[in-house]
Order: C-alpha cells, then sequence, then structure tokens
C-alpha cells in the first residue's frame, strides 16, 4: 500500500456508499432494505482487512502478485500509451511486438486463469489510478451483488426466511472476509450468485429476456475463465435442480413412477455431458485426466506451496482411482464441511476457522434433530437438493486436492453459503410439517 491508499480508496469507499443508497430502494423491499448497506460495508471492509492481512501478516501473496506484479505493469502500460494498456486487458495475451516489455513483468502472464484476474483488476485500475484498496473495493462490490442476488433468488420464494437467507448468503464470515478481497475467489463467489440468480429467473421463473441470456453467460465464462472445476460441480448440480423442480410438477404417482426411469436416465447423462464437454475445454479436467489432477494439485498444495503454513492435513487415500477416492469421500466432504477442530489449532487463522467450521457443525446437528422426522420429505425439495447437490460435490473435490486448511479456508467459500442454505430451508421444512401435524385434525 502507498500515498494512494489513502487518498483514493476513502473516496471511493463513499462514493460506493452513496451509489448504493441510490440504487437500494430499486433492489429492496421493506424487508430487505435493511440488510442491504451494511452487507456491502461488511464486503468493504472485509476487503480492506484481507490487504492488511496480506501485508502485515503473510507479507505477500497471491492478492499483491495480482495487483502490484501484474494489474500495476497494465496501469503503467495504459499511463505511457493507452493502446498498449488496453490491449493488454482485452488483447489476445501474447507477447505481440510493443507489449513484451509489460508482458515480461507480469508474474502470472503464462498463467490464463490468474491472468484473467489481472485483467479485471487492470480494468478496475483504470478508475482507482493503480490504487491496491481501492480496486480490492471493487472487487468487493461484485462478491456482494453476486451474493445478493443469491439471496434474493431463494428470499423470493421462501420471503418468510430472510433472516436466515440473508445470513446464508451475506454475513458468512469466511465468506465475507476472504470472498471479498482482489483474489479469484471474489469473482467466482460474486459470478455463482449470478448464475444461480438467472438460471433460475430462465428455466424456472420463465422470464426469457435477453439481459437475463447475456449475464448468464457472461457470469459462465468468468467462473469458466478463472476456476474451471467449480463449473464441473456446479452444472449437474443446476441440472438436477431443474430436474427436480419438473418433477415435483407431476401430480399423479403412477405418472411419476413411469417418468421416473427416465428421468434418472437424462439426469445421469446430463451430468456425464456437463461434465465431459467442460474438460474438453481444458485437458487437464477431462474426464480421462481428473484425478491425476486432482492429485497433482493436492501433492503441490499440501507438500510444496502450502508447505510452510504450517496447517496441512492428510487423508487416507488408498489410491487415486476412482474407488480410492469414493472411499475417502465422506473423509473428504467431513474436513470442508467441519474442519479444523478446534484440538488442530496452530495459529490465529486456524482459531478462526475453526470457531466457524464448530458453529456450523452445530447449526448442522441442530438442522437435522430437528427435523429427522421429515428428513427425506425434505430432501425431495429441489432448491435443498440443489444446495446440497453442490455443496457435497464442490466439498469433496476441494477436500480431496488441497491437504492445507488455509488454503481449504479460501476454497470452501465456494459452496459455504449454498451448504447453509440448504439448512435454512430444511429447518424450515421440518417447522411446516411440524406445525401442520399439530394442526391436523385427529380421529
Amino acid at each position: 500500500m502507498d500515498a494512494r491508499d489513502f487518498l483514493v480508496t476513502p473516496f471511493l469507499f463513499f462514493v460506493i456508499l452513496i451509489v448504493a443508497y441510490l440504487f437500494r430502494p430499486h433492489l429492496t423491499d421493506k424487508v430487505t432494505r435493511r440488510y442491504f448497506i451494511p452487507a456491502l460495508t461488511a464486503r468493504m471492509v472485509g476487503a480492506i482487512f484481507l490487504g492488511l492481512l496480506y501485508q502485515f501478516y503473510y507479507q505477500g501473496g497471491d492478492t499483491f502478485n495480482y495487483h502490484t506484479h501484474g494489474s500495476r505493469v497494465i496501469w503503467e502500460a495504459f499511463v505511457n500509451n493507452p493502446v498498449d494498456g488496453i490491449r493488454l486487458i482485452f488483447g489476445s495475451a501474447n507477447n505481440e511486438d510493443g507489449i513484451y516489455q509489460y508482458t515480461s513483468r507480469i508474474l502470472f502472464f503464462h498463467d490464463p486463469k490468474s491472468f484473467f484476474v489481472i485483467r479485471v483488476a487492470g480494468l478496475f485500475d483504470l478508475f482507482t489510478f493503480s490504487t491496491y484498496s481501492a480496486t480490492a473495493l471493487l472487487f468487493s462490490v461484485v462478491g456482494f451483488a453476486g451474493m445478493w442476488s443469491l439471496f434474493m433468488c431463494f428470499y423470493r420464494q421462501y420471503p418468510h426466511l430472510h433472516k436466515g437467507l440473508v445470513i446464508a448468503t451475506c454475513f458468512v464470515p469466511s465468506v465475507v472476509f476472504w470472498g471479498s478481497g482482489l483474489l479469484k475467489d471474489t469473482i467466482v463467489i460474486g459470478c455463482l450468485g449470478f448464475a444461480t440468480y438467472y438460471l433460475h429467473r430462465i428455466w424456472i421463473v420463465k422470464s426469457f429476456r435477453i439481459s437475463n441470456f447475456i449475464i448468464l453467460a457472461l457470469s459462465l465464462f468468468v467462473i469458466y475463465s478463472v476456476r474451471v472445476f467449480v463449473l464441473q460441480a456446479f452444472l449437474p448440480a443446476i441440472i438436477i435442480w431443474i430436474i427436480a423442480y419438473h418433477f415435483k410438477s407431476i401430480q399423479s404417482v403412477v405418472l411419476r413412477m413411469m417418468v421416473a426411469p427416465l428421468m434418472i436416465f437424462l439426469l445421469m447423462w446430463s451430468m456425464y455431458l456437463a461434465v465431459s464437454e467442460i474438460g474438453k475445454l481444458d485437458s487437464r479436467y477431462a474426464l480421462e485426466n481428473l484425478l491425476v489432477t486432482s492429485q497433482r494439485t493436492a501433492y503441490d498444495i499440501g507438500f510444496y506451496t502450502g508447505r510452510e503454513a504450517g496447517s496441512g492435513y492428510s487423508l487416507d487415500i488408498a489410491s487415486w482411482t476412482p474407488i480410492g477416492l469414493l472411499r475417502a469421500a465422506p473423509a473428504a466432504i467431513n474436513v470442508s464441511l467441519f474442519r479444523p477442530y478446534i484440538w488442530e489449532i496452530r495459529n490465529p487463522l486456524m482459531a478462526i476457522s475453526a470457531v466457524e467450521s464448530m458453529a456450523l457443525f452445530v447449526f448442522t446437528i441442530y438442522a437435522l434433530i430437528r427435523s429427522y422426522r421429515h428428513l427425506l420429505r425434505g430432501l425431495y425439495n429441489y432448491n435443498i437438493i440443489f444446495c446440497s447437490v453442490f455443496t457435497l460435490a464442490y466439498a469433496f473435490a476441494a477436500g480431496v486436492s488441497t491437504f492445507n486448511f488455509g488454503t481449504l479456508t479460501r476454497y470452501r467459500i465456494i459452496f459455504l453459503p449454498f451448504f447453509v442454505l440448504a439448512l435454512v430451508l430444511l429447518d424450515d421444512y421440518s417447522k411446516s410439517r411440524r406445525k401442520f401435524s399439530v394442526l391436523a385434525p385427529t380421529e
């Protein structure tokens, strides 16, 4: 950080708040209005504190590499020659004549996914004069906007659950903190919120506006450009979401039994097609290479890039085969959802993560106990199915490919809002069933 951070950032902070106040009447109602500004403010404060953490605790890291050794170079190119700056942001990302002097200084230039984040930061830098913390604020706005869209997607279906839904989407501590700064996670989680909202608008609400399709396509493109494996967990969950919704609308039990085998076949085929087609776009995530990619990622994070963090964990994976990973799935999902445990704390950041994990575990047990009589029926709810499938798929993938609690904390924020949403909806379903059973007449 430098002098610009103390001049530009406070000004931009208040400009964003003023704009938010102007737009709030169009994006909220009398119930949700109270949450809008606090949720946005929490994100922006989180972005600033994330930068301070990386500067004074980690003394460097990805967020500064994206800016200091990335978008700052693009800004310098833009100042020297605006055409070169625009080419670096929107061009083909190759060492064309005239820009090698800049691309050679960009640390992640040869990593397309990281360079995509640098390009976004470079675009924001044009409005912040390449001020790190101010650019981070704009990233936080993206994360907030996506999560607010996710909140509205479920609030419009369950308006009586506004408190639980807004906590799940906008106030989970680790999501607010790690999903607000100048990082890949902020962009991904924001676009996941947009994608969920507009998929619901298109496929379930039946709103076929051109703008809905454009924003949906842009959101999916950004997720693919930054973390393709998120799509490999998200799209199958979306397919299940849509099929479960339409299956619910079939009233006849006999017709349901007749249609069920066909629906299951279509579901499995579409999920396979989604995962395989996404994999074709990036050979590392092709079906035949997924196991190798997972193994390499796990060893890289656990034993090389993350070895100095002192927060590694291990899983009993007998073999890196489909059967071996399937056997390790319960442990992998558990580590993603509920670890580190209190007794595994090795540094202050792990302590914070452990407290959140314990709270999440307690809430999970609470929701399951309250709904145990109606658990199977509750799982028929297409929203609970969607959130649960995405959570379990991504939690499994993160658990077996990380081996480091520090990195896992960042990975898990992608599915945490969906997991808490599933618990909130399941608890509400059990409440409604209990009320129904109390009010039902007895013979």
